[in-house]
């Protein structure tokens, strides 16, 4: 003990939804109770640079986060909160040159200098085409984009990060520690390079030291607490030996962290506080390897949006064991421990193996087929480990039974956002567009393509925009012009197989089911909306592939007219659907309606995602023949009803009703 008390890390809880002005009051009640950053969280629109008015926008406006289509909403998200005081984590990706704009712009509205901003954009594309999905952009024009922001930040706003390598959606994906370790590292190594040619070779150490990480930290508690000591290690090493960075300040490994959401269970929803606990001590009990700033989830995340209260109570997590406990008298508490050594050597050099494959590869961008194809590998094989039981989920494959929880009796005490805010959106932006100056936005849009066909920085162009009055969607569809679009890989095709228990039967009775229905069984897996999270489905995918089944999976963003098509062009005889951003029921009843449109009402149609109770009767009752929630991770189960519901659409209720209940 030092007599010193370290101060701690910056308390965040990752918030927005429903319009700028709700989060605004959100956020101000959440900094009163003593947090002391802001995590922004964006609606899948602004992530994707569209409008809200824009057909992909239907029932996404406002759901998993706040939409800010102009200066406008800007103002009102960040309404009586001090700027200059403030550190703002925004998580956002492909359009982050624009709202970092937005953000510059009001700071100097306000007659802010720039310079006394500090906070980070997230601005980290690869693991978008990873893991994540609000990718625009193909990707040489998308490390650009991040290069015009570092650069852009190192002479204009010095304190603030312009970008942070995110590693947290590699293990919800399914990643192993090693690999996103591996993965996060070759993602900054990519941006490295490509800011190494936008700055003066002597300011270079200067933005090495501006980059940042924002990690993920499951439940094993003490390889995570390892790995993040291996990640310190490692980018040193990197930093020294590929960069040449000789001061240490800008060697230093900075990290933000949300606790790992994957493993929170629907099934006895109470056990998920102890779990985010323990996650959380994995990134603050080693001083050296401490995070600077954390955010946690609620406890009822798998259930769907959690309400203020909820997030009160992760807040609190955090300030208990910064203020309560004398953790923060102490230095390093493993430091000479061998046991905590040896795994982060074994750690480092698995990462370093696995980086040097992906330097021979070319790099992360020229790797992403290959990672994106091993994720998908590494979470087959998770989560058969759990349906065998060698991985224990307490509450789902073990101690299943107990006690009623009486935090969701009466239902799962969940935010639900008013339908009616979408409406009320549209019609805000449409008044933005009458109110604001059109000659002035159009020079704008036109001074903002011409900057990026010329290759210069984007983020001058981009600040005049705002000010202009410029939308979202109307700089998105200014880059999507310049630069493209992207689809990236699914690395669904080239998943290994993971064989698991019970496999064998299910393969048998899929194969029994080829005859009724008068062939292989073909399904159609479509992502409706902007949802990009699409690792349930790549995972039923897999597993019915392996079964036997013929599936067509084209990956994320898709119309429903565009997977009513897909269905008909296939002739497939189950369409399943995976929606996790809670715009299910319009994007469901829009694909129905195509379906019967095209006469194949008949057609089977499943859904699986983060479906709260309360909709399932709407649901069964538009004409969804089964739905999966976080709960069901049983994929042969589900295999066996999709092999029943083909049956049963071509008429063999016989050998449907046998598949049910083998």
């Amino acid at each position: 003990m030092s007599g010193h008390r370290d101060d701690p890390w910056i308390f965040r809880t990752y918030a927005g939804h429903s319009t700028a002005r709700d989060s605004n009051a959100l956020y101000r009640s959440n900094l009163g109770r003593g947090q002391t950053g802001l995590s922004v969280a964006f609606d899948l629109p602004t992530q994707t640079g569209y409008d809200s008015d824009h057909p992909l926008a239907r029932g996404e406006v406002g759901k998993v986060g706040v939409p800010v289509g102009h200066l406008g909403d800007m103002r009102a998200l960040f309404d009586q909160i001090p700027l200059e005081r403030m550190n703002t984590s925004m998580t956002i990706n492909a359009t982050a040159p624009w709202l970092l704009a937005l953000y510059v712009a009001l700071a100097e509205e306000r007659g802010i200098d720039p310079a006394s901003l500090t906070g980070t954009v997230q601005n980290d594309i690869v693991k978008e085409y990873l893991s994540r999905g609000t990718y625009i952009f193909p990707p040489a024009p998308s490390l650009r984009l991040i290069g015009d922001v570092a650069e852009y930040c190192y002479r204009h706003v010095p304190r603030w990060n312009p970008m942070n390598v995110c590693s947290y959606h590699l293990q919800e994906a399914g990643a192993t520690p090693e690999q996103e370790l591996a993965y996060a590292l070759a993602t900054a190594i990519a941006v490295l390079d490509q800011v190494q040619d936008q700055v003066p070779a002597g300011d270079f150490p200067r933005v090495v030291g501006r980059i940042s990480f924002f990690v993920n930290a499951g439940i094993r508690f003490v390889t995570e607490l390892c790995k993040m000591r291996a990640f310190t290690e490692l980018w040193d090493e990197i930093c020294q030996r590929r960069y040449g960075v000789a001061e240490p300040k800008y060697r230093r490994f900075r990290y933000g962290v949300q606790v790992n959401s994957l493993g929170l269970t629907e099934q006895q929803p109470e056990n998920n506080v102890p779990r985010i606990l323990i996650e959380m001590l994995a990134v603050t009990l080693s001083k050296n390897a401490r995070a600077r700033a954390v955010q946690l989830p609620a406890w009822n995340e798998a259930l769907g949006l959690p309400r203020p209260w909820d997030q009160q109570w992760s807040l609190r997590m955090q300030q208990i064991l910064a203020y309560e406990t004398d953790l923060l008298e102490y230095g390093d508490l493993f430091d000479g421990n061998p046991a905590v050594a040896a795994k982060v050597e074994t750690l480092k050099q698995a990462a370093r193996e696995e980086l040097r494959a992906i330097d021979r590869m070319g790099g992360a961008v020229a790797a992403i087929s290959y990672m994106k194809t091993q994720l998908v590998a590494s979470n087959a094989a998770r989560l058969a480990r759990i349906e065998r039981g060698e991985t224990t989920v307490v509450g789902v494959n073990r101690f299943a039974d107990g006690e009623p929880g009486p935090l969701t009796a009466g239902g799962n005490g969940i935010l639900v956002v008013d339908p009616a805010v979408e409406a009320a959106q549209v019609a805000a932006l449409n008044d933005w567009r009458q109110a604001r100056d059109d000659a002035a936005v159009q020079a704008a849009l036109r001074a903002l393509s011409a900057t990026a066909k010329r290759g210069e920085n984007i983020m001058p162009a981009s600040i005049a925009a705002a000010k202009a009055g410029v939308t979202t969607g109307e700089w998105g569809a200014a880059m999507r012009a310049a630069f493209g679009e992207y689809r990236a890989p699914t690395g669904v095709a080239a998943a290994p197989s993971n064989a698991t228990e019970g496999l064998d039967d299910t393969r048998a009775a899929v194969a029994s089911a080829a005859g009724p229905v008068g062939g292989q069984i073909r399904l159609l897996i479509g992502k409706p909306g902007l949802d990009g999270h699409s690792n349930g489905a790549e995972q039923i995918a897999v597993r019915a592939r392996d079964c036997g089944i013929k599936v067509f999976y084209d990956g994320i963003r898709l119309t429903p007219e565009a997977i009513a098509e897909a269905a008909l062009e296939h002739a497939v005889h189950v369409v399943g659907l995976s929606v996790l951003s809670g715009s299910h029921l319009p994007l469901v009843e829009e694909v129905l309606e195509r379906l019967s449109v095209a006469g194949r009402r008949d057609l089977p149609v499943i859904l699986g995602g983060i479906i709260p109770p309360a909709d399932m009767p709407r649901l069964h009752a538009l004409g969804v023949s089964r739905i999966y929630t976080p709960k069901d991770f049983d994929l042969n189960r589900i295999v066996l009803d999709i092999a029943a519901l083909a049956c049963a659409g071509a008429g063999t209720g016989a050998a449907a009703g046998a598949l049910a209940i083998g």
